[in-house]
């Protein structure tokens, strides 16, 4: 028996198809490197067209397969996060040199190599399309990591991408998809060295353990969003933007508001605007009700993510009126050990009412200090100064003003950048400090010159080290033995190999085309000698 053939039988389930993606990947990734703007440009838009075409579906599939949030609701992320991300950068190049004549500086963009995206349940196909299409974007590839509630809506929503992409004269395996997720798998996809890059969004043991993994990663905690309404706010429209935010896709995005802190001098009149846009305020019996439904043993019960007002009510045996969108449920003390002042991905919204704006400020703080720092923070108001203390007060890296947290800090109705992945920064132990965007996922190569001035600058515009490929990128050469794996490590044979382009196809070979070849037995050649060799 061979020293291959051991290592088969002795190491963990998954493990051989992780190294199968991660080669495919590493194939894929060196041709997609070398493509210009243009090809790049091509291959992102047909790919975001295919992914806006399906929202709806899409959206109906993650409703009905993980039981969170509204329809309508995922169908604006979905096309948000597919044309509506294309839209954002359209002016942005992660594939130009750039120079610098005056600091004398040359910077060539490289790209980020094969990315690992573990995406959540939560927003499952938003975050599918997102970090798809910044890796497509960057000339990166990507393996998609679904979490197994959302692995059925996710793999569809990554073939579909994956198949427009090559269409548009991407190389096989850009985008490829974890179909079963297992322990196993996912470990030794993200420990392995031919992955560059971990991009994490889920709960914070996932996000610990790509961090831990060896290979860097880009992970974000959890929040837990505070939002202060001062007596200069405009009650009626701050009242109007709270619900919605709070009740958009059933309170699913870790962007929305966790706890509402208000200023005693205008809460009366805030309640009355925030019941006419369908908040229903518990009563103190009510809440206690509330509290031990949602937090049974202390942490908050899954069974109620991405469920409605109504639903929530109903279980906890409390008659509301079918216009509620969220739960108001009143507390006096932020600290641990109340349930309601931590994350609630569902519409229950802790209220807590402060003598003044600066005890506002101090209670923010407290929801922060309980989880999510580094994440974000809302205010409702029209005073600077106040506004400026809150921002210099509370430990986040995003605040958003007179705007619902879920989508302002998500960067859907405020200028920053649009995203489904939120960097907490050193706050949060995360190691990206804003929204997540192309440009986190491509490096620079800096070319610079002597500083002197006798030594002359190059002319540099114009030129280019990419280019346009020529012709149907050739198919990955699976081993024999191995192509009835094809479908099993998540990419359905393309359109290119079903009309012909394959192993056995009579297409001349161009000297391109040769020279990768080449390229890729060496990269097998050296991937069997160093398992041999461990």
């Amino acid at each position: 028996m061979t020293a291959i053939e051991v290592d088969l039988l002795t190491e963990p389930a998954g493990v051989p198809r992780a190294r199968a993606m991660l080669q495919r990947a590493q194939w894929a990734a060196l041709a997609f490197s070398r493509y210009d703007k243009d090809s790049v440009d091509r291959i992102v838009s047909a790919a975001a067209r295919a992914g806006a075409a399906k929202a709806r579906e899409y959206a109906e599939w993650a409703v009905s397969e993980t039981g969170y949030g509204v329809v309508e609701h995922k169908v604006l992320k979905n096309v948000s996060c597919s044309t509506g991300i294309v839209e954002a950068y359209r002016d942005d190049d992660y594939v130009s040199p750039r120079f610098d004549p005056m600091a004398k500086i040359l910077e060539i963009p490289r790209p980020a190599g094969v990315v690992l995206a573990l995406t959540p349940s939560t927003n499952p196909v938003a975050t599918v399309f997102f970090k798809s299409l910044l890796c497509l974007m960057t000339r990166s590839v990507v393996i998609v990591s679904p979490h197994p509630v959302a692995k059925g809506v996710c793999a569809d929503a990554a073939r579909t991408l994956a198949e427009a992409a090559v269409e548009a004269g991407a190389p096989e395996g850009v985008i490829q998809v974890v179909e079963e997720p297992s322990v196993p798998l996912i470990n030794a996809l993200m420990t392995d060295e031919r992955t560059d890059v971990i991009v994490a969004t889920g709960g914070t043991a996932v996000v610990r353990s790509a961090y831990s993994s060896g290979n860097p990663a880009i992970g974000v905690g959890p929040g837990n969003v505070p939002v202060l309404v001062d007596e200069t706010a405009d009650l009626a429209l701050a009242a109007k933007r709270i619900v919605d935010s709070k009740s958009f896709d059933n309170s699913i995005l870790c962007t929305n508001e966790s706890v509402l802190i208000c200023e005693q001098a205008v809460i009366e009149n805030l309640l009355r605007h925030l019941h006419r846009e369908g908040a229903y305020l518990l009563a103190d019996d009510e809440r206690d009700r509330v509290r031990e439904l949602l937090f049974p043993n202390g942490s908050f019960d899954l069974r109620f993510v991405g469920k409605d007002a109504s639903f929530i009510a109903g279980e906890a045996g409390i008659r509301v009126g079918g216009n509620t969108r969220i739960l108001l449920a009143p507390f006096d003390l932020v600290v641990p050990e109340e349930p309601l002042a931590h994350e609630k991905l569902c519409p229950v919204l802790g209220l807590v009412a402060v003598p003044n704006v600066h005890r506002g400020i101090d209670a923010a703080r407290a929801v922060l200090r309980i989880t999510g720092p580094g994440h974000s923070a809302a205010i409702h108001s029209t005073n600077p100064r106040t506004i400026m203390d809150y921002s210099a007060a509370v430990r986040v890296l995003r605040v958003v003003v007179n705007v619902g947290n879920s989508l302002g800090s998500s960067g859907m109705e405020t200028n920053l950048a649009p995203t489904m992945t939120i960097g907490t920064g050193y706050f949060g132990r995360s190691s990206v400090a804003e929204n997540l965007q192309p440009k986190h996922l491509a490096q620079w190569t800096q070319v610079a010159y002597n500083s002197s001035t006798d030594e002359p600058f190059g002319n540099f515009a114009g030129l280019t080290p990419w280019e346009h490929p020529h012709g149907h990128m050739p198919p990955y050469p699976y081993a024999s033995n191995l192509v009835a794996q094809d479908g099993a490590i998540g990419i359905a044979a393309p359109a290119s190999r079903r009309a012909g382009f394959g192993p056995n196809s009579r297409e001349p070979m161009t000297p391109e085309v040769e020279g990768l070849r080449e390229e890729i037995r060496r990269m097998v050649l050296e991937e069997l000698s160093r398992i041999v060799r461990g």
